[in-house]
């Protein structure tokens, strides 16, 4: 292992790119890992991502921890090791009685570190991409992400990083939906629609899939706009619709629900829809969650709850993790996942939801431990509302709306 730790002594830098750690030994439940550098707070560390059956988990790493994690990670766990760098290439693969092989390939001209011009992390490189800077996308160019040579506007270099961070999470989910049939995909509350044209443009032109998507949203001005690109392109399979996300009743199967960002229980009637629907995934970011941090009483914890701003994040970390328990109940493997970096915003939380193959629900014992931990919060979520109304969200949206209504007409 020591040849094999001096590579990565010398490639673990600012211009490494990727290291993949791959072919997990019998008996491991590990399927593969990922390491990449990232500049956090002005400090270069390297994410280590592993994943463990549909589920990942992440490290940021300082570069000599890193270098030790991943000989640890190669003597324990998996068999073979690629790595991608500006100077070169790395392969290493180790037998089972611990035999090291390792080949390296330089890039002409280059040396380790030497003359390399080191990266900006703030600005990936286009390989690490799933949408390439440096080749024009329509959608991309008219959204003022692009410029028309493929060059990223500086401004938006965030949504740009952002629209490729959501591309991974649904590629990750590729092989929970149907090859054999044309796909339906609805997108609630899709505003400007950066990730619809996205999801759309990478899963029809990348992948070849037959998708049909929804996009769905309040604003008539907007709905508009986006038809206008959708025509434009010819993206004959992508249509925007004006409407709310509890009143919709156009489709009768979905295979994916996608909601970003819509507002407090707009997101619980998206994901109630999603599970009636029976969606083979369901990707959220949710927004705004004012309905637990009015609910919110706990003896124990008044001291905290006590500050506005401390009850507030905590009413919308807890409503995510008991939205996230239900759908698990409703045979879900879900996991909540880093949507983008919280530097950029603090809705950064994505609930990633795909349905189990067996449709296997949550056992009597995980049920009481919701009920428990509900009524320990004095929780009354909508979506666990819903669930169990078995009501259709339109039906329960328009009393809703009802009886606020004659409240609001009999206090005037």
């Amino acid at each position: 292992m020591e040849e094999l730790k001096a590579l990565l002594e010398k490639y673990l830098n600012e211009n490494l790119e990727l290291i993949t750690l791959s072919a997990p030994r019998k008996g491991r439940e590990e399927l593969k890992a990922r390491i990449r550098p990232v500049l956090l707070r002005d400090e270069l560390k390297f994410q280590l991502e592993i994943f463990r059956g549909p589920k990942a988990f992440h490290e940021n790493l300082p570069r000599e921890e890193a270098v030790e994690r991943i000989v640890e990670l190669l003597t324990d766990v998996f068999c073979q090791l690629q790595l991608q760098a500006d100077a070169g290439q790395v392969t290493a693969l180790v037998s089972k009685k611990g035999k090291v092989t390792v080949k390296e390939k330089r890039q002409p001209g280059k040396a380790g570190n030497a003359g390399v011009k080191p990266t900006s992390l703030a600005h990936n490189k286009k390989k690490r991409y799933l949408l390439e800077e440096g080749r024009p996308v329509p959608f991309l160019v008219d959204l003022g992400v692009m410029t028309p040579e493929g060059r990223i506007v500086h401004a938006r270099y965030d949504k740009f990083r952002q629209i490729n961070r959501f591309l991974e999470f649904v590629e990750d989910i590729l092989p929970a939906l149907p090859k054999n049939r044309e796909l339906t995909i609805l997108d609630f509350g899709c505003g400007k629609s950066y990730l619809t044209f996205a999801i759309y443009y990478y899963l029809r032109e990348c992948q070849g899939l037959d998708v049909r998507i929804i996009g769905l949203d309040l604003k008539e001005d907007v709905i508009r706009k986006c038809g206008e690109l959708s025509r434009k392109y010819g993206y004959d399979k992508l249509t925007f619709l004006q409407g709310d996300i509890a009143g919709y009743e156009g489709c009768s199967r979905v295979d994916m629900v996608v909601t970003l960002h819509a507002c407090d229980t707009a997101t619980d009637y998206a994901l109630y829809k999603a599970v009636k629907w029976g969606a083979s995934v369901i990707l959220s970011v949710p927004c705004c969650q004012h309905e637990l941090n009015k609910q919110l009483e706990n003896e124990t914890l008044a001291p905290i709850l006590k500050y506005g701003l401390l009850k507030e994040r905590m009413a919308a970390l807890m409503t995510d993790g008991l939205r996230a328990e239900l759908l698990e109940q409703q045979g879900y493997e879900t996991q909540i996942l880093e949507f983008i970096d919280m530097e950029h915003t603090p809705k950064n939380i994505l609930i990633r939801a795909v349905r189990r193959k067996n449709e296997k629900k949550a056992d009597t014992a995980s049920a009481a431990s919701f009920d428990a931990c509900t009524e320990a919060l004095h929780a009354d979520l909508t979506l666990e509302k819903l669930l169990n109304a078995g009501t259709s969200p339109a039906e329960s949206y328009r009393s809703r709306r009802k009886n606020t209504e004659n409240v609001k007409g009999e206090s005037r």
